[in-house]
């Protein structure tokens, strides 16, 4: 029987509301999760600023805290390797319980012992309970999302995680940094974390195994993918780990510094999809170029000494410029690379970015003991300076991929995409590429579910 190309009313009419029904189905069902990351992050946002403040009224040193918060991209980097494995062993939600409380406590600790060893070790123990609860989110972000669903999600996702660390920022403001309450507040929110996600109904996901893929392979598919998340992970560690610091070295207020980062922040946000959308449709590596660029540019300028409104213009362009940098950098390499290699792939880029924002904060602490405040700026313009010149150089190295062969941008923040991390731990399969469980899910019983290779 001979089919009408002519689409009727009815099949006109239903096909839009048939993608914002599946789009609102799947944010229904991520509305714990996406709730219980608000309140992370938002958390999270609020206790680096904090420390930052509360070392410099410690009188800890710019290098000191420079080392503080490198550390916990230290932790967060050897939580991202064995996350996957403790996830595979006892269960997404006894996971999620357990480093949120573990990174709920270690939050207490740092008003309890004011001694900057201590504050390093208690960072690392968040990084690497951070690495956890990333791990945890984000798989199961996926196992929600469909095809239609994803790039929709994604960028929730991202407001989401953005919005909160923002509002963060904003929390400094509720109590002196000198007190306890802060850090009180926001023990309180990690905790609360917890809440949506253990009520949840839904199960948990599967783990799935993707293709291995060295290092060393990625960068032989995309030397600037590789090299340019390196620098763009030193550039955001610097960013979050120093900015209050800078802040507070020129003078700013409680309320300004906490305006400083916020800005900062929510413009990477903001410039997330042009930026992303703009490199859809010509040579990636322009695009890349260009955005780091502009941030070297406008870092540069911080240098100056700019004050009062033209301070918070110049912070915004960084954040903004620098703060895509991941995302840009991520689609490059998927532009290069097998559609099966991936996600492996994407593993990889996560250790090169933990690589990068371990050396961020103690270089930057390092330049601006050794010029002054001025040396945050100087720091964040040499990084992405180099980003840009190399950038330029790989488009004199070989054509463009073929349209065909190009991925699309996806919003990343920064942070994320820990859940990929899964191809560094061959020790979470067995050697007949199953996962290992070994203590049944709290909600679902993932023992016997099939494994998709």
């Amino acid at each position: 029987m001979e089919r009408s190309l002519i689409p009727t009313a009815s099949t006109t009419e239903s096909s839009p509301p048939s993608r914002l029904t599946a789009l609102g189905h799947a944010t229904g069902a991520a509305w714990a999760l996406l709730a219980g990351i608000a309140l992370l992050m938002t958390g999270t946002g609020l206790q680096g600023s904090l420390l930052g403040l509360r070392a410099s009224l410690e009188g800890f040193g710019t290098a000191t805290t420079g080392v503080i918060m490198s550390a916990y991209y230290f932790g967060f980097l050897l939580g991202s390797t064995r996350a996957v494995h403790l996830v595979a062993t006892v269960g997404h939600i006894r996971v999620f319980a357990a480093f949120a409380s573990i990174a709920s406590s270690a939050v207490l600790l740092h008003a309890l012992v004011l001694e900057p060893i201590g504050w390093v070790l208690f960072r690392i123990a968040s990084g690497f309970c951070m690495a956890g609860l990333f791990v945890v989110a984000e798989s199961w972000l996926n196992d929600i999302a469909t095809n239609e669903t994803r790039g929709s999600l994604l960028s929730l996702y991202m407001v989401v995680v953005s919005g909160g660390m923002g509002v963060g920022q904003l929390l400094l403001n509720v109590s002196p940094p000198a007190g306890f309450e802060l850090f009180v507040l926001t023990s309180v929110l990690v905790s609360l974390a917890l809440v949506p996600a253990a009520l949840s109904v839904r199960a948990a996901p599967r783990l799935l195994r993707p293709a291995r893929v060295t290092l060393g392979e990625v960068f032989r598919a995309a030397p600037l993918g590789v090299a340019g998340v390196v620098l763009a992970g030193a550039a955001s560690g610097a960013l979050f780990g120093m900015g209050v610091i800078y802040a507070q070295l020129v003078g700013l207020s409680l309320p300004k510094t906490s305006a400083f980062m916020m800005v900062a922040i929510l413009a990477g946000a903001t410039l997330q999809w042009p930026i992303g959308i703009l490199s859809d449709h010509t040579d990636r590596r322009r695009v890349i170029a260009a955005t780091a660029g502009l941030a070297a540019l406008a870092a540069l300028y911080g240098v100056t000494g700019p004050e009062g409104t033209l301070l918070l213009v110049v912070v915004g362009a960084v954040g903004g410029f620098s703060l895509p940098l991941y995302a840009l950098l991520n689609a490059h390499t998927n532009d290069w690379i097998d559609a099966e290699q991936m996600v492996g792939a994407g593993g990889r880029l996560v250790l090169a970015m933990g690589v990068g924002a371990i050396t961020g904060p103690f270089a930057a602490s390092l330049a601006m003991g050794a010029v002054g405040p001025e040396g945050f700026f100087w720091f964040l313009a040499i990084v992405h300076a180099l980003v840009a010149l190399y950038a330029t150089w790989r488009l004199t190295r070989r054509p463009p991929p073929a349209e065909a062969d190009r991925s699309h941008f996806a919003s990343i923040p920064a942070r994320g995409g820990s859940v990929l991390v899964s191809t560094l731990n061959p020790e979470a399969w067995d050697d007949h590429d199953q996962p290992v469980f070994t203590v049944d899910d709290s909600i679902d019983d993932v023992a016997n579910v099939p494994v998709d290779d």
